[in-house]
């Protein structure tokens, strides 16, 4: 590391500070060029071995020059490699590409950079301004009515939320024994990727997957892929206006309240905290605690989309105390702060 402290990146596409921050405040480039190739499943088409550009062009429909030009710029910065020239393999990071992976980041790229989102982070200044979500600004909407009238749209975010619950769902549970419980509920569960992995691996569990009409139909065919019919019960319903399903001894809000404001994911948990009423249950909140000051955390480049996009909000663990305090939950773990983790909670 160099005496001013930069990410491995910066140390190789700049040797001073000033030249760093040039590359940080062109960094959208790099992001439309792995979005581009994302699009186009280039990483698919190289799965079995390095190609050319010609013959990549030729099968994704692409102008060769064109592909080149964008596929050298992502090979800079190690998302694909160039091994002789105009001929590209895949590296590493390109691996996380292919849609053929069970960690694929495929569909959540293709979603941060389609054109619903990509318009909201570039009105990032209005809402630096102004403190209101910039996707309303510039679609005249809230992004969810958005998303119920754009069907194309839905499924990029549908099929994003998928591909992340595949990659983080295993890591959260190895962290919680969903075995102690009976019968779990997934409050806003999408396609129920998550409840069906948790169920896979604890047999004796059953599962309530809570979900808004617009996704049930979904949410049923992807349950009754993964085999699960007979083993989840899917409720329709608003979380913010209740009820929810009751008799469950455990809750989860998945990737849920940082969607947001503070206002809006008290309402949520009021809800939650109603349908367990006396009975004990646990809440758990799988998400991210923002780190210490001046580090790299995830959570805090999120939080720009948070701020853009959703209306919502990453949460430091001060302010995630406070939410749930204020919904009658306490928190009754330690979350790792600066990575996807969780919280547990008990009603108080």
């Amino acid at each position: 590391m160099t005496e001013w402290d930069v990410p491995a990146l910066l140390e190789v596409a700049a040797k001073t500070p000033r030249e760093a921050l040039a590359v940080l405040a062109n960094a959208d480039r790099f992001a439309r060029a792995i979005h581009v190739l994302a699009e186009l499943n280039i990483a698919d088409h190289l799965a079995a071995g390095p190609r050319t550009v010609a013959e990549l062009a030729a099968e994704v429909g692409a102008d060769r020059p064109s592909l080149y030009r964008v596929l050298r710029c992502a090979a800079s910065v190690g998302v694909f490699t160039e091994v002789a020239e105009e001929r590209f393999g895949l590296s590493p990071m390109a691996e996380g590409l292919r849609t053929d992976i069970a960690d694929s980041a495929r569909d959540a790229i293709v979603m941060d950079g389609s054109d619903f989102f990509y318009r909201a982070l570039g009105a990032l200044g209005h809402s630096v301004r102004t403190g209101e979500t910039a996707f309303d600004h510039v679609f005249g909407m809230p992004i969810w009515p958005y998303l119920e009238s754009d069907s194309g749209s839905s499924r990029i975010l549908d099929d994003a939320m998928a591909a992340i619950n595949r990659r983080l769902g295993n890591r959260y549970l190895d962290r919680i024994d969903f075995g102690r419980f009976r019968r779990v509920a997934d409050i806003g569960g999408g396609k129920a990727i998550f409840l069906g992995l948790l169920l896979e691996r604890f047999p004796g569990c059953a599962g309530v997957l809570f979900e808004r009409p617009a996704m049930v139909e979904a949410a049923v065919a992807s349950i009754a892929e993964q085999g699960l019919s007979d083993r989840v019960t899917v409720t329709a319903g608003d979380f913010f206006a209740g009820p929810l399903p009751a008799g469950c001894d455990a809750y989860i809000l998945n990737m849920v309240l940082h969607d947001w404001s503070d206002e809006a994911a008290a309402r949520i948990l009021r809800q939650v905290r109603t349908a367990i009423g006396d009975t004990g249950a646990v809440l758990f909140v799988l998400e991210q605690v923002v780190s210490e000051l001046n580090t790299w955390d995830r959570a805090k480049l999120l939080d720009i989309d948070m701020l853009t996009v959703w209306g919502g909000r990453e949460r430091s663990i001060h302010e995630w105390e406070r939410l749930l305090r204020s919904t009658g939950f306490a928190l009754a773990n330690q979350p790792t702060p600066g990575e996807w983790t969780v919280l547990e909670c008990l009603p108080q």
